[in-house]
């Protein structure tokens, strides 16, 4: 196995639709950074030299993985990246994420969203904070405090203001933003965290962040852009919102003296 500095994972349920043109999107940005350092651009080797995409298949029951396998990236590392498939049972977005954050064999370790929401060329921004921190958090809050769902449909930011509302007072504290699906860990942290993620639903992300600040590590929170990618299939069901608010819930139960005593702290 060659080394790898950076694990991107990707979480995919059903996405045959929209997965290789994200990927394109991908990949056509990482070849431009290749080019750019070849050539001897300024900024051009922010991202480390050796990059691992992981498409996390679960359990989808279209062409989904195939699509992903058929790509030519994935019959071996083109300019010093290569993609695979992962391929786990149906469980839901949280237990996709934990088990290639897991499986990744990245010095650095991010998830995002398989429809690049979040663009790749933000990756920098993360690896970049990655050198001081433990964990980087992406946010759609901008430093002038406007925010990037504003373009979002209006009932989805209501259920978003009223699930960060019951979360901050909860667990997360001064985090604005926690369903952002871009998130940085050293493998160090990646490791520890997820192997104690037991969330699976979309709260999982409030887990992480719980866990990250009872275990100490030392975090930032980065803004990033990021684009309101239609064709999202959570549905706003009385079972779900039950669902979340007993996640939201048994958070800190599950996770009581999960604290360390350590001198590392938070920032």
């Amino acid at each position: 196995m060659r080394s790898v500095n950076l694990t991107l994972v990707l979480p995919a349920f059903n996405e045959a639709e929209r997965i290789d043109p994200a990927l394109d999107e991908l990949f056509g940005y990482l070849r431009r950074r290749t080019d750019r350092a070849r050539d001897g651009a300024p900024g051009a080797g922010v991202l480390p030299a050796e990059i691992e995409v992981v498409v996390v298949d679960d359990g989808s029951t279209d062409d989904t993985p195939a699509l992903v396998e058929r790509r030519p990236e994935a019959s071996g590392a083109i300019d010093g990246v290569m993609l695979r498939v992962l391929r786990v049972p149906h469980g839901g977005k949280g237990a996709a994420v934990r088990a290639g954050m897991l499986e990744a064999k990245g010095d650095l370790v991010v998830f995002a969203d398989a429809d690049m929401a979040t663009p790749p060329d933000q990756l920098p921004l993360l690896v970049e904070a990655l050198a001081t921190h433990d964990v980087a958090l992406g946010s759609r809050i901008q430093p002038d405090g406007s925010d990037m769902r504003a373009t979002q449909p209006g009932y989805r930011r209501m259920l978003g203001k009223a699930f960060h509302l019951l979360a901050s007072v909860w667990v997360v504290g001064p985090v604005k933003d926690t369903q952002c699906g871009f998130k940085g860990f050293t493998r160090a942290a990646a490791q520890d965290l997820f192997a104690r993620q037991q969330v699976t639903s979309i709260v999982f992300d409030v887990e992480l962040i719980y866990l990250v600040r009872v275990r100490r590590y030392r975090f930032a929170i980065v803004p990033i852009r990021w684009y309101d990618k239609r064709g999202s299939r959570m549905r706003a069901r009385p079972g779900l919102a039950l669902r979340v608010a007993w996640d939201l819930f048994r958070i800190r139960l599950l996770h009581r003296g999960s604290g360390r005593a350590t001198d590392q702290a938070s920032t």
